[in-house]
């Protein structure tokens, strides 16, 4: 019996000595770095912007005071502190001119109101879409894998889509795509690119809120700005020419028109019997000019080259952009500066660094990988993981900070989905010692797993994740913190409202870190290379790689 208790203990031990393991994070630091970059002089951070000179220079200043080494682009032998990004930039000239038609007689649509069209990325200079016929074509998917065709053999060339957001699963939670938890079919982007796939000239999402997650502001400040992707050799085969989002009580209002009943096919639509429906006697018109041209953006990356396995990487990533300057809220402001969404991120990406630099040197490397453009669709963390600086088969793993929450501490933490990995069963396990228990993503309706900067990583097989603070608050409970954080995504998200409060104590975010230190220290001080599941999406990239970890 003593034995048995002796041995419990002793496996105990290292869980327990996990947080004393771990350096201290200052949270006065981190509300300084955060209070700073989400400053009106920085502009609300937006690539291509003199706020992004602002950002760039920043990070760097801190990387560099941090005690970090440039780990970026190869300039004459030497790492420079970014890598270039080129990203196609489009913005729409002046106002679009937006309409539909029913029986001949036109209605002007006014954008951002009850239409949110999107600058094209197909590379176009213009569009000019003309009496479109318009079609409701489901939630869009094509899934074969799940015997799930909401096309049928539709021809979609010259017309215009209507089709839902989230998968068909998504009222019910139950059926073929993972009941509520989203698939990437229920994605906005996947839809695009199927239209795109087809042919379309154009896609119009019925935005909801609750299957999309978030408001019609939200819609409305993310797609009426500048728009960017990674330049590409053939933009058209991602891209169609018009693509945005409709309110629900204009789609109400527009299937109508045309005798038809937006709920009754909304519920047709979640069987796999749907077929396309055309929208009898309404079309759809676009007209307008596009300032589109290739920019240069950066990624900030500093490192700590390893001791002895320099060439093996852990990785931890953020994003420094927002949504810079735009459409004003109600009290006028045009500044979107981004306090919450990403500047804590960012400053816990550099306070990492500056824990690394001045502990124990590890003996794999670790990147500190700030990326642009990621409200704009993952683009830094996708041209970094497209084009990496270290090879993406010994990069360990990568663990990504966004949106942290600035204030008290939690009981518990969890990510962004839930897809399994033996970085998850790490991350787990190590919490113990933190008093940290996880819960798994508790909206995977929301789709967070293909929202933020691991995913690219992730679709290549690196094993990747992004840590997310828990609701379950030491004070207040989880009813305080489900409450904040219904009303930062009402208030708040992509809203000039995501500012900087001096109320906030960062005592959550200095809590936390060292967690998130503990297993990169860990991994990067062993010869250990955590996979997927066996039965993940994403194991056999990995595993296809496997010959050069040897």
């Amino acid at each position: 019996m003593k034995n048995t208790l002796a041995i419990a203990i002793a496996l105990a031990l290292p869980v327990v000595a996990a947080a004393a393991d771990a350096p201290k994070f200052d949270p006065k630091r981190l509300s300084e770095e955060v209070k700073v970059l989400s400053s009106d002089a920085f502009e609300g951070r937006a690539p291509a912007t003199a706020g992004e000179t602002k950002t760039v220079e920043y990070v760097i200043e801190q990387m560099k005071a941090a005690g970090l080494q440039p780990g970026g682009d190869l300039k004459d032998g030497k790492r420079a502190w970014t890598q270039a990004v080129p990203l196609l930039r489009a913005e729409i000239s002046g106002q679009p001119k937006l309409s539909v038609s029913h029986d001949g007689k036109a209605q002007g649509l006014t954008q951002g109101s009850e239409i949110a069209v999107r600058a094209p990325l197909n590379g176009s200079r213009a569009v000019s879409v003309k009496d479109a016929p318009l079609v409701f074509a489901g939630y869009g998917v094509n899934a074969p894998e799940r015997n799930w065709d909401d096309f049928k053999g539709l021809d979609l060339k010259g017309k215009v889509a209507v089709v839902l957001v989230n998968d068909p699963d998504f009222e019910s939670g139950k059926g073929d795509f993972g009941g509520k938890a989203m698939t990437y079919y229920g994605r906005w982007t996947y839809k695009y690119e199927e239209a795109a796939r087809r042919g379309a000239a154009g896609l119009l999402i019925v935005h909801e809120t609750e299957p999309a997650s978030y408001g019609w502001a939200t819609v409305k400040n993310s797609n009426t700005n500048t728009m960017f992707d990674i330049v590409r050799d053939h933009p058209e085969a991602e891209h169609v020419p018009v693509e945005g989002w409709i309110t629900r009580e204009f789609a109400v209002d527009l299937f109508k028109r045309s005798g038809l009943d937006f709920a009754a096919l909304k519920k047709q639509a979640q069987t796999r019997e749907f077929k396309p429906v055309e929208l009898k006697g309404s079309t759809f018109s676009a007209e307008y000019a596009v300032d589109s041209k290739v920019i240069t953006s950066q990624n900030i990356v500093g490192r700590v080259e390893g001791s002895t396995r320099p060439d093996e990487t852990v990785i931890y990533s953020a994003h420094w952009d927002h949504l810079g300057v735009g459409a004003p809220d109600a009290k006028g402001d045009r500044i979107y500066n981004g306090a919450v969404d990403n500047a804590t991120g960012t400053a816990a990406l550099i306070e990492m660094g500056r824990a690394f630099a001045n502990g124990p040197r590890p003996q794999r490397s670790i990147v500190f990988l700030a990326v642009t453009a990621e409200e704009k669709g993952l683009l830094g963390s996708e041209y970094y993981s497209a084009k990496p600086l270290y090879p993406l088969a010994k990069t360990v793993a990568v663990l990504n900070t966004d949106a942290l929450g600035p204030d008290g501490v939690a009981r518990n933490f969890s990510t962004s989905g839930s897809a399994k990995s033996d970085l998850l069963d790490e991350l787990v396990t190590t919490a113990k010692g933190f008093d940290l228990a996880y819960v798994t993503d508790q909206h995977p309706e929301a789709g967070h797993f293909f929202r933020s900067d691991h995913f690219p990583f992730a679709k290549r097989g690196v094993p990747a994740l992004s840590y997310e603070m828990g609701d379950d608050l030491v004070v207040g409970g989880s009813a305080a913190g489900e409450a904040a954080g219904k009303d930062y995504v009402k208030n708040r998200y992509h809203q000039p409202a995501d500012e900087w409060q001096a109320s906030w104590t960062f005592a959550g975010m200095a809590h936390d870190l060292p967690l998130l230190y503990k297993v990169g220290s860990d991994l990067a001080n062993s010869t250990r290379w955590p996979n997927w599941a066996k039965d993940s999406e994403f194991r056999a990239t990995r595993d296809a790689t496997a010959a050069e970890r040897q």
